[in-house]
């Protein structure tokens, strides 16, 4: 199918700078490119943000953001006819997330940009090592500096948006280019966390930089690695549903110990719901409540002295109470395990 433009549309026209298509076409944003081209079209008028965001039926701090990025790149300059007289006034609402990492500079040209009006390159840390602490973030100028440098940080960039489902702030894509250049994941990798976050519906940036700098003390820094660590979190959170579904309890996320002992109970040992379902009724007939602590100290014991089945656990609690009337002590090991002593037991 051929296409061709209208004649009629040519009784309008305005000029778009060449720059925008030899340099900014392919890492711009859907919504970047709409409020540049809205801009061009209207020049020499005065405009604000909400005629831009009622225009173009998106939110005034998308229309910030992406009147950010153009100044940063270089195309529109604070001040000039044309440019939203609402804009500087709105800008310290708009970044107030970046400006809790660092005052943000005067926007400049990226075709003048030098070395000194940027800050020093950030070397990244020895993988072998420990991230103490959260990383100092980059500026916007120096993240759109480095997308234009980097087509691999241009596509994360792009990607992120693809994933999360939005335009992607500038707090958050120096949250992005940190994850990189700082806690040392590679862009595939970076990809892979953020899908992983989507699917669990974390997909918010405080999350993803703290299981980042996690994953980066854990020299997760290769495709393989990522697909191992994925692969087990999954595992994980199956373990976890299936003990949900024993207890009866509603859906929840399990704190960190609680995932650990579901699967140890299903990944390690290998105990069937059955089983499990067996530890809870002697948990709560002891104890009268849910006590995941003093389930684990019963499969735990059931593990070591080999018991998996209904069976067995039956043969065993009888000769438990044999040995109870034989000795005729009241002090057995299901007293043992309701004296409480198990209640700080996975507290770290």
């Amino acid at each position: 199918m051929l296409y061709q433009i209208d004649p009629d549309a040519w009784q309008s026209v305005f000029a778009v700078p060449s720059v925008l298509v030899d340099k900014h076409l392919k890492l711009a944003g859907a919504v970047q490119l709409k409020v540049l081209l809205w801009l061009l079209r209207h020049s020499g008028q005065e405009l604000d943000l909400e005629a831009i965001s009622h225009s173009l039926g998106i939110s005034p701090p998308d229309a910030a953001d992406a009147m950010l990025y153009w100044q940063e790149c270089g195309l529109i300059l604070k001040g000039q006819k044309g440019i939203p007289s609402g804009f500087t006034a709105q800008e310290p609402a708009v970044s107030k997330e970046v400006n809790t990492v660092e005052p943000r500079p005067e926007p400049v040209a990226a075709a003048t940009v030098t070395a000194e009006e940027n800050p020093p390159a950030v070397t990244r840390p020895a993988r072998s090592s420990r991230i103490l602490s959260r990383p100092h973030k980059a500026d916007n100028a120096f993240v759109a500096k480095r997308m234009q440098e980097s087509p691999d940080i241009a596509y994360m960039m792009q990607e992120a948006q693809q994933i999360l489902g939005r335009l992607i702030n500038n707090g958050e894509s120096a949250t992005l280019l940190m994850i990189h250049d700082d806690f040392g994941l590679p862009v595939d990798v970076i990809i892979m966390l953020l899908h992983y976050a989507a699917g669990i519906n974390k997909a918010n940036m405080r999350y993803i930089e703290k299981t980042a700098m996690n994953w980066a003390d854990e020299e997760i820094f290769t495709h393989q690695k990522a697909e191992e660590k994925l692969r087990r979190l999954d595992e994980e959170a199956k373990a976890w549903r299936t003990v949900e579904s024993v207890l009866g309890t509603g859906h929840r996320s399990p704190t960190q110990n609680e995932s650990e002992m579901a699967s140890q109970w299903i990944r390690n040992w290998k105990f069937s719901r059955e089983m499990i379902r067996e530890a809870y009724e002697r948990c709560v007939n002891q104890t009268g409540k849910i006590n995941l602590r003093y389930m684990h100290k019963i499969l735990e014991r059931w593990n070591r002295e080999g018991i998996t089945t209904l069976s067995q656990a039956a043969q065993e609690q009888a000769k438990k109470a044999e040995k109870n009337r034989e000795s005729k002590t009241s002090y057995d090991i299901d007293s043992f395990e309701n004296s409480g002593v198990f209640d700080d037991f996975g507290r770290r």
